[in-house]
């Protein structure tokens, strides 16, 4: 039962990160009948995918859990801070040094982010920021890392914000 949950919400996300790179979401979200029946060779495709996707994830899932190690990544000049929050959410205030991509744009706005850079991502509470590090990988950044703290756990440890 646990499978096939994950592979519903793996499909679902899939579908919502590839819609904008013209993929076809009707046949990312076609799961047969029945599980036991089957399958097409396109969705034996996408399961495929799905399979090396989450088999490829590392014991920290891509992620930088605490707003001093995200403090002592953003040290480093070859850095890049995405927030991935709306323009109005980024322009009410912001992690210092950060640039705006809107989750909804960001594989149109892909060659502001170096593949040869390390990228990381965050929102407001960490789902926009997990389907933005899935997104990035399955387009080949490898140095790529959400901060599930996100904004609201920035504040909360009362770093310093700003706003534009």
């Amino acid at each position: 039962m646990q499978l096939i949950i994950v592979r519903c919400l793996t499909v679902f996300f899939l579908t919502f990160c590839l819609m904008g790179f013209n993929f076809q979401p009707t046949l990312a979200a076609s799961l047969p009948p029945s599980f036991n029946s089957e399958l097409s060779p396109q969705t034996e495709t996408v399961d495929l995918a799905i399979e090396q996707f989450l088999n490829s994830l590392p014991a920290n899932y891509y992620t930088i859990r605490t707003p001093a190690a995200l403090k002592k990544q953003l040290g480093d000049a070859q850095t890049i801070l995405v927030d991935v929050r709306e323009v109005k959410e980024y322009q009410a205030g912001h992690i210092p040094g950060a640039i705006n991509i809107p989750l909804r744009t960001l594989t149109h706005n892909l060659t502001q982010l170096s593949p040869d850079n390390k990228v990381i991502v965050y929102c407001s509470t960490g789902y926009r920021s997990a389907m933005a590090v899935m997104t990035l990988k399955l387009f080949g950044y490898e140095n790529v890392v959400g901060f599930p703290p996100s904004f609201m756990g920035w504040q909360a440890a009362g770093e310093m914000t700003v706003k534009t």
